[in-house]
């Protein structure tokens, strides 16, 4: 096994309430009285896409509205939100970081979110992890179809010169684990506060926190 890869924001920052609060702000903002309440928005966790989750909603109140403009409004609130909370990586996370870079790991983060979004949770966790301990990022302007079709692990492994075997994603979602399936890669499920109940049935190997140690047995197994 040679490389690593995180494969969404949710897998190395616990952002998913502040995600939320971001897109109930956008819903003011655009004067529909949605309030996603928690458990609503577990629920619609279920599909990927924020903006696909917009759409479905509205399809589900018999309503049209603009869903692009919507998540683009909600994708800027998130990133003023990043700037103003304080925020840790997840458990685990910067020490399998730390030492899969010392034992010759490549690392990569694949998402299929945008380059913006990208960018702001690295800059709001700069304490912990910065762009330049990846050796490749994956966002969304750098694939067509977003998860959970593949595209995003293909691109990573063929930037990266690798071949699917000799790789292990790290997913906290659902779709996310489709997409490294998909691809051919093994997966590790490492599930976020409000992802929980997906089915993690496919992954490799479920977590609730990233111990090096673990994943060298995993991978030498």
């Amino acid at each position: 096994m040679s490389a690593i890869f995180f494969g969404s924001i949710g897998a190395i920052a616990e952002t998913s309430e502040l995600q939320r609060l971001a897109f109930n702000q956008a819903f003011t903002l655009h004067k529909l009285d949605w309030q996603w309440s928690r458990d609503e928005y577990i629920t619609l966790l279920e599909k990927s896409g924020g903006q696909n989750r917009v759409l479905d909603y509205a399809k589900s109140l018999g309503i049209s509205v603009d869903a692009e403009a919507i998540h683009h409004s909600k994708s800027e609130i998130f990133q003023k939100l990043l700037q103003d909370h304080p925020f840790e990586a997840r458990s685990g996370v910067v020490e399998v970081m730390q030492m899969a870079k010392q034992s010759g790991f490549k690392l990569a983060f694949v998402t299929a979110t945008s380059k913006q979004n990208v960018m702001s949770i690295l800059e709001a966790l700069k304490n912990d992890i910065n762009r330049s301990d990846f050796d490749l990022v994956v966002s969304a302007s750098d694939i067509e179809h977003p998860k959970p079709a593949p595209d995003a692990y293909n691109f990573a492994l063929k930037q990266l010169g690798q071949m699917p075997q000799s790789c292990v994603a790290v997913e906290d979602n659902f779709c996310g684990l489709e997409a490294a399936k998909a691809a051919g890669l093994a997966c590790i499920a490492f599930p976020g506060e409000n992802t929980a109940h997906h089915n993690f049935e496919a992954a490799d190997l479920c977590v609730n926190r990233l111990d090096f140690k673990q994943l060298q047995q995993f991978i030498s197994g």
